[in-house]
């Protein structure tokens, strides 16, 4: 048999392996019409390419003998391949984001699984998620957000200011013109949002931060952006921590830091720190318990409204303030 015919066998064997095919060289050698040392050859090939990736730490798989299935497997797949369990679990966070539309999540989810999923699984994962892919409700807006993700990130990494056509209000089709500094990208509740600090020109004619914090803008809204032609540089002891910000950032908008203490007199006090990753217990007693939390802007204001009489803001006294003209505003509806 030629050299072109023994690369095509031994990348058929190759492949039939990683989608974890049983080999059996008896039934191999029948199938290429040769015999079976030339069938062992060709594991061997296979066998020693995989322990070249292992040695320069780029695999785990191994081919070795199962006695029970009279065959060639390959093992360690389960290190770099999802198991059912995981796919499945991604699957059901992706649907139930509601984060993009339709055709996008489809073709998402079906890549996942046919790219992730060993070969012998898929037809099972697939079917697990059939019902919930086709009751799927898209967001109003529709949008193709996708792509921008990734080229608004670009714009991040390369630190271009850019010039943003922004829909303010939905109803009112309102646009604004913003010269921003893109320093992150957030997903909340249904919505990816892009973090920029709004620039304008100081005295000097060279742009600057118009506020202390940065601004959100919902992704979707973005109707279109292009670069300035300028740069920005951040030093390395100034740099957005996004992770940190992303923890005092629970309700996308935008504000200075609060630093909020209120008492809690709910059951699940484990519900609170995980809605707020900076909230802390500071004191308890026979009632409730004390939290103290960081958060920027004020979209803490409606989920703390949210809780109802389990919530009495105590810190800082002025958001104390607002907390109880909201409501009296609220309860002069029903007089």
């Amino acid at each position: 048999m030629d050299k072109q015919s023994k690369n095509f066998r031994v990348l058929d064997i190759y492949v039939r392996l990683c989608e974890g095919k049983i080999i059996n060289k008896a039934e191999e050698a029948k199938k290429f019409g040769v015999d079976a040392r030339s069938i062992q050859r060709d594991i061997d090939d296979i066998r020693a390419f995989l322990d070249e990736r292992f040695a320069n730490a780029l695999d785990v798989r191994k081919i070795t003998y199962s006695h029970l299935q009279k065959g060639f497997v390959i093992t360690g797949v389960e290190s770099s391949v999802m198991s059912n369990s995981e796919i499945f679990a991604v699957s059901k966070i992706l649907l139930g984001s509601r984060a993009f539309a339709k055709k996008d999540m489809y073709n998402m989810i079906d890549k996942m699984i046919a790219g992730c999923v060993p070969q012998k699984n898929v037809k099972l994962v697939s079917e697990l998620v059939a019902n919930e892919k086709f009751h799927y409700v898209e967001l109003r807006h529709k949008a193709d957000i996708v792509d921008r993700l990734w080229e608004i990130g670009m714009e991040i990494q390369e630190q271009n200011l850019l010039e943003i056509t922004y829909e303010k209000q939905i109803d009112a089709k309102e646009t604004v013109s913003r010269i921003v500094q893109p320093v992150a990208l957030l997903f909340s509740e249904y919505y990816f949002y892009l973090n920029a600090y709004i620039m304008k020109k100081d005295q000097t004619n060279t742009y600057a931060h118009a506020f202390d914090y940065p601004t959100i803008f919902r992704l979707d809204r973005i109707h279109s952006y292009k670069r300035t032609g300028q740069k920005f540089k951040i030093p390395y002891a100034g740099r957005f921590e996004e992770g940190e910000y992303r923890k005092r950032l629970q309700f996308m908008f935008a504000g200075n830091l609060i630093r909020l203490q209120f008492r809690f007199t709910g059951n699940s006090v484990d519900a609170i720190l995980d809605r707020l990753p900076t909230a802390e217990v500071i004191s308890k007693d026979a009632e409730g318990c004390v939290i103290k939390a960081e958060v920027y802007g004020r979209g803490i204001l409606m989920w703390l409204l949210s809780q109802g009489t389990m919530v009495e803001v105590l810190k800082p006294e002025a958001f104390r303030e607002d907390m109880k003209r909201t409501l009296r505003e609220m309860l002069a509806k029903y007089d």
